[in-house]
């Protein structure tokens, strides 16, 4: 797995865990680290964070269409 493919991984679960939180506690994990609100006003740093989750989310689309082979796994 190329380091790309690890980073993206990386952001999709904790954009997964952010919203597991939101939808459990209603609460937001970013916002709460980096400052803002998500629903309101977002932190400067807090929207570069969804911003790169978002754009993980669309890279890990390819992971659905790529074949394994026994070597790769």
């Amino acid at each position: 797995m190329s380091a790309m493919s690890r980073i993206s991984m990386i952001l999709v679960i904790v954009g997964a865990l952010n919203w597991l939180l939101v939808g459990l506690f209603q609460w937001d994990l970013v916002s709460a680290l980096f400052g803002g609100d998500a629903i309101r006003e977002s932190s400067g740093l807090s929207r570069v964070i969804y911003a790169l989750v978002g754009l993980a989310g669309i890279y890990s689309i390819k992971f659905l269409f790529e074949t394994r082979t026994p070597a790769d796994m």
